[in-house]
């Protein structure tokens, strides 16, 4: 099983990429689908092939909270080792593509691979750095500085300038930090009235360190 655009990934090496893909079996999805939901009881490891998903908690009223989102070369399931129920819902943010690989084989990987196991265990431990910072904005930091805080994360330096390639509704940004699509709509026009700010065609750039109070 392989892939044209392996080699270009980042994530994983091209060699680990092949032997990974051996192990399972590729699967297309449509855009919006769900892969997985919070609380099933399912065995598989997914790598991201083509496309784009967002991870991401709900509460029975529907109302969500993204965790993060990924594409090509990254992979979601690997807490499936330890045989529990999926901690987070993943869905596709557009067509994509995963190679999907059950529980027993990632083990046999990991267990040839001892490389690759200290890879997963960094991944594990970037992401419990990434959700100790996130629970620390929600009890520490009001909406304005979560806001902030996110647009600072996501933004790269592009000639000269910090811009965040991801194209963000208001609610995308809404979801991640916690609020309404309407406070962040006031907010995203106050700093760009500010100048801190400029919004074109949902691409943001950041003009000037946004304060850390508004």
């Amino acid at each position: 099983m392989s892939e044209q655009n392996v080699a270009a990934w980042t994530q994983l090496e091209e060699d680990e990429l092949q032997t990974l893909f051996a192990q399972g079996v590729v699967k297309n999805f449509a855009k919006n689908t769900v892969i997985v939901s919070e609380g099933d009881e399912t065995d598989s490891l997914y790598i991201v092939i083509a496309g784009s998903v967002k991870v991401f908690v709900s509460d029975d009223e529907g109302k969500e909270v993204v965790l993060c989102t990924q594409g090509p070369g990254e992979y979601f399931g690997e807490m499936v080792l330890d045989g529990g129920p999926r901690s987070a819902s993943v869905m596709t943010l557009e067509p994509s593509r995963f190679a999907v690989i059950t529980r027993n084989r990632f083990r046999e990987f990991l267990h040839d691979h001892p490389a690759f196991a200290i890879h997963l265990v960094e991944k594990l431990i970037q992401r419990t750095r990434m959700l100790t910072e996130n629970v620390k904005s929600l009890a520490l930091l009001d909406v304005y500085g979560r806001v902030a805080r996110l647009l600072l994360d996501l933004a790269v330096k592009e000639d000269g300038q910090l811009v965040i390639d991801e194209k963000l509704t208001h609610q995308d940004i809404a979801s991640r930090v916690g609020a309404s699509r309407e406070m962040i709509s006031r907010i995203l026009k106050d700093l760009a009235a500010g100048g801190y700010i400029s919004v074109d065609k949902k691409r943001i750039t950041i003009n000037k360190t946004p304060p850390r109070h508004w």
